[in-house]
């Protein structure tokens, strides 16, 4: 009589194998939730101005080539940080050595300028400090506020620096260039810049 050997055991472990597989792959996530969808970056911080537009050339109404006294820039912003407190805004000269130094001129800062502000319109005040808090100290020239730019012979590239802080600066007008970046250290969340050229 024909005997029939059967593989018991080779059957009792590709069985096992095919349920450790199975096992396996119920713990592993669906497909599509392994591949997450990358973050959206936040829209760019932008300065710009109606004066002027970056990297042209600075009208002579904003200069010291004006027949009256220069006025400052119109200038406006968007897409600031959610958590802006107060903006710095830094204009200068980075053409410029004075006096040997290795700092350059500096032609307009100002300071705690409201962080709900969006916008500093055409010829801001040149006064020490402004209705809404803003302070302005002394320019390269010794007076508050704006100062037009100046250069001759060659093209000096004028840049204006916004910075977006998450703090109010205890300072006051009679703070120095470095007083106030060093006040903002740590303190920056953003910023956003715009050059002008200009020579006589």
């Amino acid at each position: 009589m024909l005997k029939i050997r059967t593989h018991t055991f080779g059957a009792l472990a590709f069985g096992a194998l095919a349920f450790g597989v199975l096992a396996f792959g119920a713990l592993l996530p669906a497909g599509p939730a392994l591949a997450q969808a990358p973050a959206t970056p936040p829209p760019p911080f932008i300065l710009s101005s109606t004066s002027f537009q970056d990297g042209g050339v600075i009208p002579d109404r904003y200069t010291q080539a004006s027949t009256t006294a220069a006025i400052s820039p119109a200038l406006s912003w968007i897409n600031a940080p959610a958590a802006t407190v107060t903006y710095t805004l830094i204009m200068h000269d980075p053409d410029t050595a004075p006096r040997k130094s290795t700092t350059d001129i500096l032609h307009w800062m100002a300071f705690n300028i409201p962080g709900s502000t969006t916008a500093l319109p055409e010829g801001v005040a040149t006064t020490p400090s402004l209705p809404d808090g803003t302070v302005q100290p002394n320019n390269f020239g010794g007076k508050p506020g704006f100062m037009g730019p100046g250069a001759r012979g060659v093209y000096h590239h004028y840049t204006i620096e916004l910075y977006a802080l998450d703090t109010k600066l205890s300072l006051g007008p009679d703070a120095t260039r470095e007083q106030v970046m060093a006040a903002m250290e740590g303190h920056v969340i953003g910023k956003a810049a715009i050059e002008g050229r200009f020579r006589r």
